[in-house]
């Protein structure tokens, strides 16, 4: 092969990874504000789900967990809602709004992470205002398919609710007051449990409340 024919593959090479990297950088461009926005509404649906008697979800604070941002929410009840209409500076129709009156606060939500066997663990938890877990739920993870990933199956997480901090310790085989480990999964279990869970409801007494206990 001739010097020139190199050069000429080597040119039309590059043009093609330069023309495909910008058509990425475009793609890219586009559809970034649309996935943000969809995991955020995605997100505000699964916390409105850890405590639906709340009417409102107000955003408190945020924490690090294994390097990872998560946030800690208050879940409130009005003690009057007011509905006023006001106009949407997108379409400029009128929409209803609602306006929360003596809000009170009737629990918790924290966002946090447990490192699992094979990923990071994305996890909520509520508790009540004194800090017993009342749900959790697991927002996302990369663990087995048919061991690790039962922990997003409610016979798991069923076990949560009325625990308190130092109970939230996984157990291999049965038990009645501690969270029984998924089998041939302990360490995705732990990993919800141990570490998601329990640091989240720590974190959140530690700030709230300045008490750490479990």
């Amino acid at each position: 092969m001739m010097t020139s024919d190199m050069v000429k593959i080597t040119v039309n090479l590059v043009v093609i990874y330069v023309i495909g990297g910008l058509i990425m950088a475009f793609v890219y461009a586009k559809t970034s504000p649309i996935m943000f926005i969809k995991a955020k509404e995605e997100k505000e649906a699964a916390l409105k789900l850890m405590m639906p008697e709340a009417d409102t979800i107000a955003k408190l604070g945020d924490w690090e967990t294994h390097e990872k941002h998560a946030e800690y929410y208050a879940a409130r009840k009005c003690g009057e809602v007011k509905i006023k209409s006001v106009k949407d500076e997108k379409t400029g129709n009128m929409i209803e709004e609602k306006e929360c009156i003596n809000p009170e606060d009737i629990g918790y939500i924290a966002e946090g992470f447990g490192k699992g066997y094979s990923s990071y663990i994305h996890v909520l938890a509520s508790v009540d205002k004194n800090f017993i877990v009342q749900k959790i739920s697991v927002l996302g993870h990369g663990e087995t398919p048919g061991l690790g990933d039962e922990i997003e199956k409610d016979y798991f997480l069923n076990q949560f609710k009325g625990r308190t901090a130092d109970k939230l310790v996984v157990i291999k085989g049965e038990t009645s007051d501690k969270i029984q480990a998924i089998t041939g999964a302990t360490i995705s279990s732990r990993a919800v449990t141990e570490d998601g869970v329990k640091n989240g409801v720590k974190m959140l007494k530690e700030k709230l409340s300045g008490e750490v206990q479990g």
